[in-house]
């Protein structure tokens, strides 16, 4: 474990004279928890900083490292900077490991005893199909990895702080501060001391996760929560298909089993909505043992049920929220504080590692960020250029759990029946969707083409050996029940931003990558 100290201490030597902190002068706290000034200020790039991070997840020591290595001057700002125990952001798909190479970050999944992902096998009614990642084209180091989150997180920040115009520090952020309309910086109380200081830069980014307190202000967040996950750690087992993780399609709903280290598997109970047994008086253990266990692979029951009867049992909440954001000048909303989906798919990390690239290649002509108006411009058009990759992550996890959930409708029933099947087939039918999943074809058009070809595969298997009036009724609810899946994810994603990006006025220019 990296002591959160390092960072602090390190990094505040390398910006001894970086952090010139104004003075409290009239401030007004506005309802979204932006503070405002009203008597004027000091110049803003007085603190010598070219960007503030709010928050040191995947996401903004990712930023952090990338920004700094264009020499930009940054400042990021963690509430905790002890290693963190989470039960998800466990499985980096290839696609995400594919950004994390173009962002210089493949070694940090060294050393922390992640395992490589080469696919997920399928599990429903006895039956199973193995679906492997279409990896031929690339080399051979390329595939998926999973991990323990919080390791991956503290080697992310380790790299992030061996740079020397990078000051991570732990601190609470507890408002931005704005004026005129336009994000200044952030107020925020220091974890050595207490006190309350106020940093200002020409750019601030918030990405503070899921729980984030300041997105109100650059967003309008309509978060749901379909379902949660109970997650257990089960040891020194064997998965039926090594270096592949596991789904289980259960009722009601998906159960997900996927190594984490060489001898640890993580297990992730789906449970619909948002009432759940409680754990303290073994209603919970009781569910899992009797429900679930029964579902889970044989090769796995023995380690499930040990655990459950030791009391190792967490839970989180699952949410989802479209990005929406209201462009701000002088800030930018990045990770789950801005865009959240079911992480059925893990394609969470997938999506904030591609967004990224994205912003690295926008900003590089950007010489002097206090040009305010020209900032402005690209950041508006990061949301834009963003859409593709990560509204097809985002559909794809909303409409797969929806196809995975088990149901009293017959339609809905024939269409989780018909996707087992249909990814079965092998060919482009497998590697298509499977292709989409992993992040290396993040295409709107191919994942709308697969899920409309998995509901007339539906329907073409009813009207075998011939249509019936039961049939065709049956298949129409069928295609009524699909379109009712993807079309209000599609939507609340933004048809034109998600299909015709282009169409959507911003900057699209920008230089190719350094070589």
């Amino acid at each position: 474990m990296i002591n959160h100290l390092r960072f602090s201490l390190s990094s505040t030597r390398r910006f001894r004279n970086l952090n010139k902190s104004k003075k409290n002068r009239g401030l007004v706290v506005a309802q979204n928890g932006t503070v405002s000034t009203n008597l004027a200020t000091e110049d803003d790039d007085d603190s010598g900083v070219d960007v503030i991070i709010v928050g040191a997840g995947v996401a903004g020591a990712a930023l952090a490292h990338t920004l700094a290595k264009q020499g930009r001057r940054v400042h990021v700002i963690e509430r905790d900077l002890f290693e963190q125990d989470r039960i998800v952001g466990e499985l980096l798909q290839p696609g995400g490991y594919l950004k994390l190479i173009e962002l210089g970050l493949q070694d940090c999944v060294k050393e922390i005893d992640a395992q490589r992902v080469l696919g997920y096998a399928l599990f429903k009614d006895g039956k199973h199909t193995k679906l492997s990642y279409p990896l031929e084209t690339f080399d051979s180091d390329v595939a998926g990895r999973s991990f323990h989150n919080g390791r991956f997180v503290q080697r992310m920040r380790e790299k992030a702080a061996s740079l020397s115009n990078v000051r991570l520090e732990q601190g609470t952020v507890t408002s931005l501060l704005e004026e005129n309309g336009m994000i200044k910086g952030v107020q925020y109380r220091t974890k050595q001391g207490n006190e309350l200081v106020r940093l200002h830069a020409p750019l601030t980014v918030v990405c503070d996760g899921c729980f984030s307190n300041l997105r109100r202000s650059l967003c309008k967040p309509k978060v749901d929560v379909p379902s949660s996950f109970v997650g257990l750690v089960l040891e020194n087992c064997e998965l039926p298909f090594t270096n592949h993780g596991h789904v289980v399609l259960g009722e009601p709903s998906p159960i997900l089993l996927y190594p984490i280290s060489s001898s640890e598997v993580r297990c992730l109970v789906d449970i619909p909505g948002q009432k759940l047994p409680p754990i303290a008086n073994g209603e919970m253990a009781k569910y899992l043992k009797t429900e679930v266990a029964p579902q889970v692979p044989t090769e796995v029951r023995e380690a499930f049920i040990s655990v459950v009867d030791k009391g190792n049992i967490r839970t989180m909440p699952n949410r989802n929220m479209p990005a929406d954001p209201v462009p701000t000048p002088g800030a930018l909303l990045l990770g789950d504080a801005f865009n959240m989906r079911h992480p059925l798919t893990g394609g969470g990390m997938t999506v904030a590692l591609s967004d990224i690239v994205v912003l690295r290649d926008l900003l590089r002509p950007v010489r002097n960020f206090n040009d305010k108006e020209a900032l402005s411009k690209y950041i508006e058009a990061f949301y834009t250029l963003r859409k593709p990759v990560a509204s097809t992550i985002n559909t794809l996890a909303g409409a797969l759990y929806k196809v995975f959930l088990a149901s009293s409708d017959e339609a809905r029933t024939e269409m989780r029946e018909a996707c087992f099947d249909y990814l079965s087939l092998g060919g482009v039918c497998s590697s298509g969707p499977i292709a989409l999943l992993s992040g290396l074809n993040p295409s709107p058009l191919s994942l709308f083409l697969h899920f409309f070809a998995v509901a007339i595969y539906a329907v073409g298997r009813l009207m075998l050996p011939f249509p019936s009036i039961k049939s065709l009724e049956l298949g129409a609810r069928i295609i009524s029940s699909a379109s009712g899946i993807i079309f209000p994810i599609i939507k609340a994603e933004g048809v034109r931003q998600m299909f015709f990006p282009r169409t959507v006025a911003a900057i699209y220019r920008a230089p190719p990558p350094a070589q």
